[in-house]
């Protein structure tokens, strides 16, 4: 059975005018090929076309102990890095996952137990970031949250039935921005919660 279409775009703004949007795949997510006119700073409208991938907006969350100055982390293959030079494909990741219908807050509950198996107690939301804005329509809702040994109610892995097998990581917080320097953490998202921690441990931001 087909997928049914996705909803128009609803966006609009005086600034840009949509011309034809082209359906180029709905499979897993939804692939589209968009010609748009843009008024320019100098007011002159130019003419573009570009492809734009829509797999929804998302939620992620980094576990960190302040006594201990411990951080959960994930480690689990990723087919994209894998075929673009990534070694073995493993990354080592905060956990994260879609909204899929949900608030961020209920999202990264669920998904932080099915991934790590810890139950959060109090998640805060530090920002919301665009991941890459070039192609990729996700939003981001960026979540920090204490923890402690005894918050561990399950094993954790995620979900086989959906193709994943995490391996849950306690590292020291010091070992994980190590490994930022030294390209042993990539992920994106990873580094900038990372770093959001570390700053907020050192007093140098707040959050929530």
């Amino acid at each position: 059975m087909s997928r049914p279409p996705p909803p128009p775009i609803a966006a609009q703004a005086d600034h840009v005018r949509l011309l034809d949007v082209q359906l180029l795949s709905n499979d897993w997510y939804v692939l589209r090929k968009i010609t748009f006119e843009l008024r320019r700073r100098d007011g002159q409208w130019q003419r573009q076309s570009r492809e734009a991938y829509d797999r929804g907006n998302g939620a992620t969350l980094l576990l960190f102990d302040p006594q201990r100055r411990t951080v959960v982390l994930t480690r689990q293959f990723r087919l994209p890095a894998f075929i673009n030079g990534g070694a073995d494909g493993y990354l080592i990741e905060a956990c994260a996952g879609l909204l899929d219908g949900d608030d961020p807050e209920t999202c990264i509950r669920r998904e932080a137990e099915e991934e790590t198996g810890y139950r959060i107690r109090q998640p805060r939301k530090v920002f919301e970031a665009y991941m890459s804005p070039g192609s990729v329509t996700e939003k981001v809702h960026f979540f920090v949250a204490e923890y402690a040994p005894q918050d561990r109610i399950r094993e954790g892995g995620g979900l086989a039935q959906e193709g994943e097998d995490i391996e849950v990581i306690e590292m020291p917080l010091a070992d994980a921005i190590a490994g930022i320097h030294a390209s042993t953490i990539q992920d994106g998202k990873t580094v900038m919660l990372l770093l959001h921690v570390a700053l907020m441990l050192q007093g140098g931001v707040t959050s929530g």
